[in-house]
Parts: structure tokens; C-alpha cells; sequence
């Protein structure tokens, strides 16, 4: 099921060829957070698609890039986005190989700072019964 609204993870929702983070790549950054850049282009399918990017450098720990990717993808299948292609890549180190791998704290960090990039891309929605709107013609 890959249908408008749909609340699934399918392969076609997600960015899996070279070329295509490549053409998205090319682009300039939509958004940028402490430790996150968020890459959008348009998208002709009628559905939004992810693409994660975590670099080992960024991020040493196996343990802490699959919960980047897990919190990511989470987020993603949540929320009701546009018609675009995102690429969610990690731009700075969010813990060190001392430090714990994960703990709940970090989890909170990321899950704040994916969920305002991630809102960014939204669908707009008119104010329903603002006062200060003027209907269109």
C-alpha cells in the first residue's frame, strides 16, 4: 500500500539509487539544524520518499547511526509530507566514541531537531476561520 497518507515505510517511499540522491544532492540545502541538513527537491510521484544519510565520521557507532536512521524514518512515515524527495544527511558529530552510544536524551535531541525539519516540508493549510485572511478569488 502506497497510497496518499499511507502510514507504511515501502520501498517505493524510499530515495535507494545513486543518481537519485545524486539529482536531489545537486540541489541546494532546504533547511539546515545543529546537526542535520535536509535536502528537498520536487518530486512527479504522488507520494513524498527519504533518503538517510549518516556518515561514519559523524557518527562512530553502528548503534547510534541506526537510531538516527530509525528516529528519521519514524518521523517520516508520521508525518503526511508533500510531494517532494527528502535527504535527511548528518552534518556534525552528535556524540563521541566515550560517550554512550545512546540513551534517552539523545533520542529527545534528535527526535526535536528531525521533527522541525521534517515540519518544514508539510503541506500548507489555509487558517481555518482566521479573521485576518482574505479569501481568494
Amino acid at each position: 500500500m502506497t497510497g496518499e497518507g499511507s502510514h507504511d515505510f515501502a520501498r517505493a517511499r524510499r530515495i535507494l539509487k545513486t543518481d537519485e540522491f545524486s539529482s536531489v544532492f545537486r540541489l541546494r540545502p532546504t533547511q539546515k539544524s545543529a546537526h542535520f541538513v535536509l535536502y528537498t527537491r520536487p518530486s512527479p510521484l504522488p507520494h513524498a520518499r527519504l533518503g538517510i544519510v549518516a556518515a561514519k565520521r559523524f557518527a562512530p557507532r553502528a548503534v547510534t547511526r541506526n537510531t538516527i536512521k530509525r528516529v528519521t524514518r519514524e518521523l517520516f512515515r508520521t508525518n503526511e509530507l508533500q510531494s517532494v524527495d527528502c535527504i535527511v544527511r548528518l552534518a556534525r558529530p552528535v556524540n563521541t566514541k566515550d560517550g554512550p552510544a545512546t540513551n534517552s536524551a539523545l533520542k529527545r535531541l534528535l527526535h526535536a531537531e528531525l521533527s522541525r525539519l521534517l515540519a518544514s516540508q508539510r503541506p500548507r493549510r489555509p487558517a481555518a476561520g482566521s479573521a485576518t485572511s482574505a479569501p481568494t478569488p
